[in-house]
């Protein structure tokens, strides 16, 4: 990210108002860049195409009586995602001391919740210490670096933060719980639900293999296999817990995933098996699409989901995955996702309270050709002292 934002002492100037650009800011654009930047510039070409595109938007602040323009802010959306990147930044000389820098800052956030995103991230050189104090004074938090990332082959710090108000306290019941397998995610999303119900459940990794043992009904082409809608259902009730699972159709789960005959037939044997348990038990299937409302109203009644969701629109990788939902409200669904992505600098606090929009969580909640969607909803336990296996 082009970035020149210094602390110095400047003459006071008015403070200019902060609008969105237009073509006819294009010229000072790339004055203002120019006089900003020694390396890193953006083009005039690349202005226009910015200025002229629905995934980029950029804020001008401009001086009193035609004096050009004083500062802007550029943001990038990415598609598909509740993301926002703060591309680039630029204070003018004579405005540099009084402020404008954060105000820009302030101005981008606004326009990105206005978008629906829920975080936004940017690169600051590792040099800039002007630029990293006022990130940080605004809330922002490092979460990686890039090595020679910029022309002259400074690092770039990446640095983020949540726009999203957070969910009401009183909704956040579950405590974190990061799967310690790529095949556990349901398991340790199932846990963390039950520990909402249960604060004298102990969460561990004999519990997560238990219950992925339990849980476990897809029978992949390789490796280890995952927890299918049925057979979370199943283990939490054996826990003594009350029990709903919301399912769209009565197909067999992840059918899809596999091509063999034979090992479709050992997951429709499975399924089965699970459906008839659960019917003996007394769990409510309810079959039909599962969205926001549904789930909502199931929180609202006490009830904390565990739903299954997509990857692509978290990971870019296309694989089932559950959540525990933690909350709601009027423009997002908060959910703990068990997966900690190490690789890319992120830490258990990146996946606690996820924000995401509504619609997009809606998209998010199917997986495969078929849309499966899936939801098991963990209420309180059935007969007090169940032993917590």
């Amino acid at each position: 990210m082009s970035q020149q934002v210094k602390q110095r002492v400047a003459p006071a100037v008015e403070s200019p108002p902060i609008r969105p650009a237009t073509l006819e800011d294009l010229e000072a654009l790339v004055a203002l860049e120019q006089a900003a930047f020694e390396v890193d510039r953006i083009s005039r070409r690349q202005f226009r195409y910015l200025l002229t595109r629905g995934h980029a938007a950029t804020l001008v602040a401009e001086g009193p009586g035609g004096e050009g323009l004083l500062g802007y802010v550029m943001l990038l959306f990415s598609r598909g995602t509740s993301l926002a990147r703060l591309y680039s930044i630029a204070v003018s000389e004579r405005a540099r001391g009084q402020g404008l820098g954060r105000r820009l800052v302030e101005a981008a956030e606004d326009v990105a919740r206005e978008h629906g995103r829920t975080d936004l991230r940017l690169e600051v050189r590792r040099d800039n210490a002007a630029s990293q104090a006022l990130f940080r004074g605004l809330g922002y938090r490092d979460f990686g670096t890039i090595d020679d990332y910029y022309e002259d082959h400074m690092d770039a710090l990446r640095l983020q933060k949540s726009l999203a108000p957070g969910p009401d306290p009183a909704l956040v019941r579950a405590p974190y719980y990061a799967q310690t397998l790529e095949f556990t995610c349901g398991p340790a999303a199932l846990m963390m639900a039950m520990r909402a119900i249960d604060p004298d459940l102990k969460l561990d990794r004999r519990l997560e293999l238990r219950l992925w043992r339990d849980a476990t009904t897809i029978f992949m082409t390789s490796g280890h296999g995952g927890c299918g809608p049925y057979g979370l259902a199943l283990a939490a009730a054996h826990r003594g817990f009350e029990v709903e699972l919301l399912v769209r159709d009565r197909g067999v789960a992840f059918a899809d995933s596999v091509r063999s005959v034979e090992k479709k037939e050992v997951m429709q044997l499975v399924q089965e098996e699970m459906i008839e348990e659960l019917e003996q038990l007394g769990v409510p299937v309810v079959h039909g699409p599962v969205n926001v409302a549904q789930l909502a109203a199931r929180s609202a009644e006490g009830g904390v989901p565990v739903v299954l969701i997509s990857s692509v629109r978290l990971y870019a990788e296309r694989f089932p995955h559950w959540v525990t939902v933690t909350g709601f409200d009027e423009r997002f669904v908060y959910v703990h996702d068990p997966f900690v992505d190490t690789e890319q600098g992120e830490r258990a606090l990146d996946s606690v309270n996820m924000p995401i929009a509504r619609a997009d969580f809606e998209r998010m909640a199917r997986y495969g050709r078929a849309g499966l969607q899936a939801a098991v909803i963990v209420g309180p336990r059935k007969t007090p002292g169940v032993a917590h296996a």
